[in-house]
């Protein structure tokens, strides 16, 4: 997995390119009509029900354009809501707040989705010993904010990206010449270029899963679009060699199904490309 240092620089990247798409030249809204000594304050107003997330994002992009303005929480990451609440106020340069609003608003309102799903995920998986995973079907260019929101939900980060960790699915298998060639190469490559890097193998059936036994050092075997019995005799046959993930069109009404088959993981792509963002609005107080 990535270092902490590594999400940061990740997030750092994110908030200075969108700055950069919706500034450009300057926020020439805001500077005509508003002095720049104006000084001001807002709050961030909840209007729906869910999981709040993106609150501590919101202070750096704050602190990002213009260090002296102000956050008072009222809500933390992590905490359900409801309409009406207020997660926040920021006070300073009324200009500043206006040219913050909307980076910290689309973010915060696609978090708290993200968040509320996930949440409900793992509510879903209480009493069994499953952990959901995202993946990395994520919106291109803010995979790091989605990823953490998922985190404020309770889930767990798949690998972050392809530099990560080592994950051999079906056309890497397929081209590599079979299974066995695959690991095989990898374990080589891995070893000549002095990488330590986790394995994961895609399994299309039982078949594929008793091949990738007789290889050692696999890190966990991905049990992609199996039933419920052959996930059941998969995690027989696995036992504690290494770890176990179900993936697949696991949905909702499913994913307990499948977690009662005893696998360690379930992955879901749905955390982050199937939500509908939350509604939150920025008003001056």
């Amino acid at each position: 997995m990535i270092t902490q240092d590594q999400f940061e620089k990740e997030v750092a990247l994110i908030i200075a390119n969108a700055i950069r798409e919706d500034v450009g030249d300057g926020d020439h809204s805001s500077l005509a009509c508003i002095p720049v000594s104006a000084q001001g304050k807002a709050k961030l107003l909840v209007k729906d029900e869910g999981i709040l997330a993106g609150v501590e994002f919101a202070k750096q992009v704050f602190q990002y354009v213009d260090p002296g303005m102000k956050m008072e929480v009222m809500i933390p990451d992590g905490i359900p809501v409801k309409y009406g609440d207020i997660a926040f106020y920021v006070s300073g340069s009324s200009q500043s707040i206006l040219k913050a609003e909307r980076l910290v608003l689309n973010a915060m309102q696609r978090m708290s989705a993200i968040a509320t799903k996930t949440r409900f995920f793992v509510t879903l998986l209480e009493g069994t010993q499953t952990k959901i995973l995202d993946t990395r079907k994520t919106t291109p260019g803010i995979r790091a904010l989605e990823k953490w929101a998922v985190k404020i939900g309770g889930g767990e980060n798949h690998r972050f990206a392809l530099y990560d960790m080592i994950m051999l699915k079906d056309n890497h298998i397929d081209f590599a010449g079979g299974i066995s060639k695959a690991i095989k190469k990898t374990q080589q490559y891995l070893k000549e270029s002095q990488q330590d890097l986790k394995i994961i193998v895609e399994a299309r059936n039982l078949g594929e899963v008793e091949e990738i036994l007789q290889s050692n050092g696999v890190y966990r075997i991905l049990l992609d679009n199996f039933d419920y019995a052959d996930t059941r005799k998969a995690v027989a046959m696995i036992g504690d060699q290494c770890l176990t993930e179900s993936s697949g069109g696991i949905n909702e009404e499913t994913i307990r199904k499948y977690a009662e088959c005893g696998v360690d993981f379930i992955s879901s792509g749905a955390l982050t490309h199937s939500v509908h963002n939350l509604d939150l609005s920025l008003k001056a107080v």
